[in-house]
């Protein structure tokens, strides 16, 4: 009987454990996406700041 109940507090715990790796896992692939899409936006405004250059650059061209 003891056995038993031994057991069953065993995979209990495993559950548990098995369960939190998951969802701290998760949670970490998560804040990666979040990360990498940030970083795409800064690209992608650092991009948009430089188009008034680009344009101005091509006026220049033009008027010589």
């Amino acid at each position: 009987m003891h056995t038993a109940l031994l057991v069953v507090i065993v995979l209990i715990i495993l559950a548990g454990t098995y369960i939190l790796a998951t969802y701290n896992k998760l949670v970490t692939l998560k804040n990666r996406v979040k990360e990498a899409w940030s970083d795409i936006e800064v690209q992608m405004k650092r991009r948009y700041d430089l188009i008034p250059n680009l344009v101005e650059t091509v006026k220049r061209i033009r008027r010589t």
